[in-house]
């Protein structure tokens, strides 16, 4: 038996408004990672192969998965912010959590090169490093980072946007990566050869640190982690003050990708007509949906018991 398709007067894609502060944000921000990431990794890597510091190599290696990642993350942002479609009714964003693991992937990758590095120059007892230019390049790396964390996670956080943040925190762990292969640059000379080759694990330990960190926020959103107790008291409160709500009921809240999407019954007169009773949930809808972090709110209007 042939299933009947659904009438074109059935809207079966949610409605959105294009947020244009929002994409002017992510542009910021890609723009920001792929240019200074491309610069660091030709700058350290041309270090490391002059003055051949295991230390340097292993932030080179980081910095050349940041490139990569930076390119894919233009590329998942930007099919993340597309609009709904019928293949994709209640958007993208999902697409979002997903470039944030691509995010760690390549740090763990870059990790393991680095990491193999460091076991082999150890091995070989390592080599005392002459510190200027390698000196140079991570200082520089190291001030590039602290200016490019602070633009990329400001614009994370007014766009609400994890991909962001995993950015930022990723080039927070930079900073601690470069200063940590600076002091084995200089123990290498100072202490031991050995030092810059234990600096480079100590690189990647910063590594799967950040990789830790945003593997474990971005799982929460992709299995519908639900909202904090604070966020639910603030939808209860948006609600409960727009006029004619006389009580909250339920809220169910949960992530769909890195934005909430909440179910809630809310109590309204059972006397007055309907028509003022739909139009009473829609302002419930409207501002339960200017919260920061809510996506889509559906609201379901019930008259109030007894």
């Amino acid at each position: 038996m042939a299933t009947e398709q659904p009438s074109d007067d059935v809207r079966r894609v949610r409605r959105e408004v294009r947020d244009e502060e929002r994409q002017r944000l992510y542009r910021r921000a890609i723009l920001i990672a792929v240019t200074g990431n491309v610069f660091l990794a030709v700058a350290k890597g041309a270090v490391a192969w002059v003055s051949g510091s295991s230390a340097v190599l292993s932030d080179a290696a980081n910095s050349f998965s940041d490139t990569f990642y930076s390119l894919f993350m233009a590329l998942g942002l930007t099919m993340a912010r597309q609009p709904p479609d019928h293949g994709h009714p209640q958007g993208h964003s999902r697409l979002e959590p997903l470039v944030s693991f691509l995010i760690a992937g390549v740090m763990v990758l870059a990790g393991y090169a680095a990491i193999r590095e460091a076991v082999q120059r150890f091995r070989a007892g390592g080599a005392a490093i002459p510190p200027g230019w390698p000196a140079v390049a991570l200082i520089g790396s190291a001030v590039v980072k602290v200016v490019m964390y602070g633009l990329v996670l400001d614009a994370g956080r007014q766009a609400d946007s994890p991909a962001l943040r995993a950015s930022a925190r990723d080039n927070l762990a930079d900073v601690l990566a470069s200063l940590a292969a600076l002091a084995g640059v200089i123990g290498s000379n100072l202490v031991h050869p050995l030092a810059d080759p234990l600096a480079g694990f100590v690189v990647v330990l910063w590594m799967l640190r950040a990789v830790w960190d945003i593997v474990s926020e971005n799982v929460g959103y992709l299995t519908g982690r639900g909202a904090p107790p604070e966020m639910t008291a603030e939808i209860v409160e948006a609600a409960s003050g727009v006029p004619g709500v006389l009580g909250v009921h339920q809220v169910i809240a949960d992530h769909v990708g890195p934005e909430l999407r909440v179910d809630m019954h809310v109590d309204v007169d059972g006397g007055i007509p309907l028509r003022e009773a739909h139009a009473i949930g829609e302002q419930v809808e409207d501002q339960v949906e200017s919260l920061p972090g809510v996506g889509v709110a559906f609201v379901h209007v019930e008259p109030e018991d007894g």
